[in-house]
């Protein structure tokens, strides 16, 4: 007896703080927090319950958001309206804007809201769809475009994301003070400033997913009141949240994934809460599938609605389309009834399936390589040279006077002739000139007038689908309803062709071959137009189906799919996920006249955000292995609640990070944005835990610090993020990393040398200055504020920009003088008969030091006999303009 209540007083463990087992033991300061997040830290909550305020935060709370706002602001807004002129992506989603004003149809990898707000915005600032966005560098002041009011729309986007960050950590349970830090980290990151001052889209897609973020946050609080209002509108706020982020971009599928775990383990708890019947978890089932994924895919197709309802024109995306999609368009030729019986003898245009890349088709135009016969390509528009002979195998000169055509049934054997060159459908062992590998043969056009073929010219047609509702479809060749692959009788290769296209040789029309073993997809092929002499004019005819508005969003998204997956071309600024979270290179969006933007964010918040990741794992293994080993760890906090959200906000970056590592297609740094949110929001997490032994005021004076370090560092970078003023020297030192390539070179040596230097706001075509030649003639392009020098032979030399000023070399010992005023004359056009000329001159004056024989002389030469000399020159150029009309 005694016995066991010695075993009873060994097992139970003891209370005490000296006593006991080490792993039981419990800090002095230690006390129970309650598990409701609404009585953490500055705000008591429950006794607020029957006020609850929209928000849920305090009147200073409101103050801090004011502030932050204005702040915000401020930064993203500051001096917008640099570059005056294309700068990178604008070529791409400011031309969409013009697409929308103008109702031709595009194709974009993207789906349609933010392209749509973006051109709300133009228009709202009076563009007019009358510039085209074609260039980097193409100056938007002369032609008027309001391009500031369409960057403000991204940027408005942009700032609205501080508060609400500030509103999700404050609302998650965390202290002001880390609600302050993670707000304020993300208003000084560089490279979601820089992203937001243009006409982007990761700008609205970041906003996006932070609002979908809150309002989650939002219905989290509500879950000790289900069913009830509140429950109901944060849940679907969510939802709206989810389909405007996938309307953005389809990183959006990232977030609702990410809504999607959360919802799983929420649904995982509730069936574990014996309290609830099943009735009741099925209740919490449909409503969260109504609010989560029904409300996003209906607001997911309102705006491809709104992108059809505009886009309602013929435009440069047909190509992409099917000729069913493109049936819809205005403007496009309507395809006529055709009939839809074939035979030996039709005269047909025959489809590629697969690519949606066009029509079979042939040219007067032999391959470079190869057989260098003449070549067959894919052409994506009507051409008569897309019209295809059916021919007999053993009798290529159908008698056309037989009463009834011969029907082309499964496993014919046929000739295709093509009428405009005389030749015929060949292939043979050659590798083709583009793809030359083993499995491919060429495809070539073969022969000539009269010339009766030979056995390479043979093609066995296998039907192998049909449309249902036309069963004779199955056994023949019939107009559309028929799909077929064409097999070449000797070499057992089949007609193939994708998405690769020939050079410039080729037209660029996509390459066609004859292929063994390829993917199925691409062989196949349908005939979209067909004729023959002996029909009757009573003959069955078909024509395209109208598809509805379900199948052209689908058929438009199965198109962006394949689009973006196939954006794998080399690029300069190309980067890959694991170079991201070290911030290890940026992108180069613009450089002229010794300034540039070059997107890198701030090093402090994503160096810190990493950190912040690495040690959220790091604890929880520690927590966990302690667990294992029967430690009960007792902090003073609430442990469970900062597990929770840390997970949480860990889980949104691992969602909007690790699916890139599955993409083989271009990456770049701006990709990581959406994750690098996540990971701000962790440091803010991370923060608490760390001082959550300090007082309030405490936490704030730490948060300074580290906003005041960021803040520094913002600015230091800050000529990189607004295209500011900056010297070589002072860019060399902020490379802090040997893969930062922003270049240094391009920037003055000092800053009185602006003082001097007209800003012109262009760019190159890759966001940065072309190499040019290091001296040229004073008599060529010359501006207000070039230096110049003089050489050995007393001939006058311009210094271009992009000459290293330290080398000595390059001046023969002496230094530049400033050109002091351009005058560029107004041109004269004179016209005649056949061309346009328009003759322009430049008055250019410069100012020397010449001693009293006229001879230059450097800078520093203090001789009295000096003195200074105007000289005048001045530059003709004549330019002819074509006034042919079909040049």
């Amino acid at each position: 007896m005694r016995t066991n209540n010695m075993s009873k007083r060994q097992d139970k463990p003891s209370t005490s703080g000296s006593t006991g087992d080490v792993r039981y033991r419990k800090s002095k300061s230690h006390k129970e927090y309650p598990s409701s997040i609404y009585d953490m830290y500055e705000d008591n909550y429950k006794d607020k319950k029957n006020r609850r305020p929209l928000l849920g935060v305090s009147i200073d709370d409101m103050a801090y958001l004011c502030g932050l706002f204005v702040v915000s602001l401020l930064v993203r807004l500051y001096d917008i309206r640099q570059p005056s002129s294309v700068v990178f992506d604008e070529v791409h989603f400011g031309g969409f804007a013009t697409k929308y004003i103008k109702g031709r149809f595009f194709m974009d990898v993207h789906p349609p809201l933010a392209k749509l707000l973006i051109t709300l915005a133009g228009v709202l600032g009076g563009f007019e769809g009358n510039f085209d966005f074609k260039e980097i560098g193409k100056d938007y002041l002369e032609p008027k475009v309001p391009y500031v009011s369409m960057r403000l729309m991204p940027a408005f986007l942009g700032v609205m994301v501080i508060p609400m960050a500030y509103l999700t950590i404050k609302l998650a349970g965390f202290s002001r003070a880390s609600a302050f830090l993670v707000a304020t980290l993300l208003i000084f990151e560089n490279g979601l400033v820089t992203q937001s001052r243009l006409i982007l889209l990761d700008s609205p897609l970041v906003a996006a997913v932070s609002f979908t973020t809150l309002m989650w946050v939002k219905f989290q609080n509500e879950q000790q009141r289900p069913f009830q209002f509140w429950w109901w509108f944060w849940m679907s706020m969510t939802g709206v949240g989810i389909g405007l982020t996938v309307s953005m971009k389809w990183v959006g599928l990232f977030t609702m994934a990410f809504i999607g775990l959360s919802t799983v383990k929420g649904l995982w708890d509730v069936l574990g809460d014996l309290k609830i019947p099943p009735l009741e978890w099925i209740k919490h089932f449909f409503a969260r599938f109504l609010c989560l994924l029904v409300i996003p895919f209906v607001l997911y197709l309102f705006f491809f609605l709104i992108h059809f309802a505009i886009l309602q024109n013929s435009g440069d995306g047909d190509g992409f389309m099917s000729s069913e999609f493109r049936m819809t368009l205005g403007g496009h030729k309507t395809q006529e009834a055709t009939p839809i019986d074939v035979a030996f003898g039709s005269s047909v245009s025959i489809k590629h399936v697969n690519t949606l890349g066009g029509y079979l088709h042939s040219h007067k135009h032999t391959y470079p390589g190869g057989s260098k016969q003449q070549q067959v390509t894919l052409y994506p528009h009507q051409d008569e040279n897309n019209v295809w002979l059916i021919q007999n195998k053993t009798d290529p000169e159908i008698p056309f006077n037989v009463s009834e055509p011969s029907w082309i049934y499964h496993d014919a054997v046929i000739r295709l002739y093509h009428p405009k060159t005389y030749k015929r459908l060949h292939s043979h062992d050659v590798r083709p000139p583009v793809t030359e590998a083993d499995y491919q043969n060429e495809v070539s056009a073969y022969g000539y007038e009269g010339f009766a073929g030979d056995a390479n010219d043979f093609w066995k047609v296998e039907i192998v689908d049909h449309d249902k509702s036309d069963p004779q479809s199955r056994e023949r060749l019939r107009t559309l309803h028929t799909k077929f692959r064409l097999q070449h009788t000797i070499t057992g290769c089949y007609l193939f062709s994708h998405s690769i296209k020939l050079p410039e040789w080729g037209f660029e029309q996509q390459e066609v071959t004859c292929v063994k073993g390829g993917s199925y997809e691409k062989t196949l092929w349908y005939i979209e137009t067909n004729s023959h002499p002996t029909l009757p004019n009573d003959t069955e005819k078909v024509t395209y189906k109208m598809p509805g508005f379900l199948s052209k969003v689908w058929e438009l998204n199965k198109v962006m799919w394949n689009t973006n997956k196939g954006l794998t071309d080399d690029h300069p600024y190309d980067s890959r996920p694991p170079s991201w979270v070290s911030l290890k290179r940026g992108i180069s969006f613009w450089g002229k006249d010794h300034r540039s933007i070059y997107l890198l964010g701030n090093p402090l918040v994503w160096w810190s955000s990493s950190i912040a990741i690495i040690c959220f794992l790091a604890l929880e293994m520690i927590i966990i292995l302690r667990s294992k080993r029967g430690y009960k760890d007792h902090l003073n906090i609430n442990k469970q609640h900062f597990e929770s959200w840390a997970a949480l906000f860990f889980m949104g970056w691992c969602l909007h990070y690790f699916p890139f590592y599955l993409m083989a297609r271009q990456l770049f740094l701006h990709h990581y944005f959406p994750a690098l949110y996540f990971a701000v929001l962790l440091v803010g997490v991370g923060f608490d835990l760390f001082t959550f032994r300090l007082s309030n005021r405490k936490k704030m004076i730490c948060a300074l610090i580290i906003i005041s370090i960021s803040i520094t560092i913002f600015y230091m970078f800050s000529p990189l993020t607004y295209g500011g003023k900056w010297t070589k020297s002072s860019c060399k030192s902020m490379k802090w990393i040997d893969t930062w390539d922003f270049d240094c070179e391009q920037y003055h040596s000092n800053y009185e040398e602006y003082m001097n230097t007209k800003i012109e706001n262009t760019a190159t075509s890759e966001g940065v200055r072309e190499p040019k030649e290091n001296l040229i003639k004073v008599d060529d392009n010359v501006r207000e504020g070039q230096p110049i020098i003089q050489n050995n032979d007393n001939e006058k030399i311009i210094d271009d920009y992009s000459t290293k000023r330290d080398d000595k070399t390059a001046y023969d010992g002496k230094k530049p003088i400033v050109i002091k005023e351009a005058v560029e004359e107004e041109p004269v056009k004179e016209q005649s008969v056949n061309e346009v000329s328009e003759t322009k001159t430049v008055e250019l004056f410069v100012t020397v030091r010449v001693d009293q024989n006229g001879n230059p002389v450097n800078d520093d030469d203090d001789n009295d006999n000096v003195k200074e000399e105007k000289i005048e020159s001045k530059k003709t150029e004549k330019i002819l303009f074509s006034n042919n009309t079909d040049e």
